[in-house]
Formats: C-alpha cells, sequence, structure tokens
C-alpha cells in the first residue's frame, strides 16, 4: 500500500510541475500531495480498494479526484486519542478549497478542488 501512496504522490508531482505550480504554488503543492496521500491511503485502508487518482484542471480549479470500490460516502469524525486514524477527511477539508464525495454506481468518487494563490504579478502569471 505505501508504494501505491508514493507513486500517487510522486505522479501528482509530476504534473503539478508540468502546470508551473512546485515553483509558483509550492503550498499548494504541498496541500494537494498531502490530499492526494490522506485519499490513496483512505481507499486502501476503509474501501479495501485500489485507487483510481486524476487530476484535472479547468483554469479554476485543480480538481483531485480519488475513486474506490466502496459506495460508504466518507464521514468527518472527531479526533480522538484512543485510535491512530480517523483524521484524513478533516485533513482533506482543511487543506482543500472544497471537496464533495459521491457515490457512483461501482464505488464512490471524492473529488477535492484546489485554487492556487494568484500570482499575477510582476514576472509572474495566473495559473
Amino acid at each position: 500500500m505505501s508504494g501505491d501512496v508514493k507513486a500517487a504522490r510522486d505522479w501528482s508531482r509530476e504534473r503539478l510541475r508540468a502546470l508551473g505550480w512546485t515553483e509558483t504554488a509550492p503550498q499548494t503543492v504541498d496541500a494537494v500531495l498531502l490530499t492526494v496521500s490522506e485519499l490513496v491511503t483512505n481507499a486502501h485502508v476503509h474501501a479495501h480498494s485500489n485507487a483510481q487518482l486524476v487530476l484535472t484542471w479547468d483554469t479554476r480549479c485543480l480538481h483531485v479526484a480519488v475513486h474506490d470500490a466502496s459506495s460508504d460516502l466518507p464521514a468527518p469524525r472527531p479526533p480522538s486519542t484512543e485510535r491512530l486514524g480517523g483524521r484524513g477527511i478533516l485533513l482533506v477539508d482543511a487543506l482543500a478549497d472544497s471537496w464533495e464525495a459521491h457515490r457512483c454506481p461501482y464505488g464512490k468518487t471524492i473529488v477535492a478542488c484546489f485554487h492556487p494563490p494568484d500570482v499575477s504579478g510582476p514576472g509572474g502569471h495566473q495559473a
């Protein structure tokens, strides 16, 4: 499983580099990569499933979509000192500009949206 999470992060980092975000929006890149890690991990741990990862850039929002084979929608749980897990969706909620989960015919998809910071200043460009 950890190899799958690392592969998903590495693949995502390359896509973000191609968008120029590693230079112009490094904090957003960190948030996206942590979200990818959490969602792919959740697919393995909670859905007992492989994860399908899709990144889509529509010039306003980077959509990070992870599909797994479970139709159980995530429910944010308050952090607890009694259990190790349960913070993944809370992290996604804190990191992403928005997120949603919806059932599909063969499982569910969770989509997190990230808006890059405005970098349209001298020498910059809007991502």
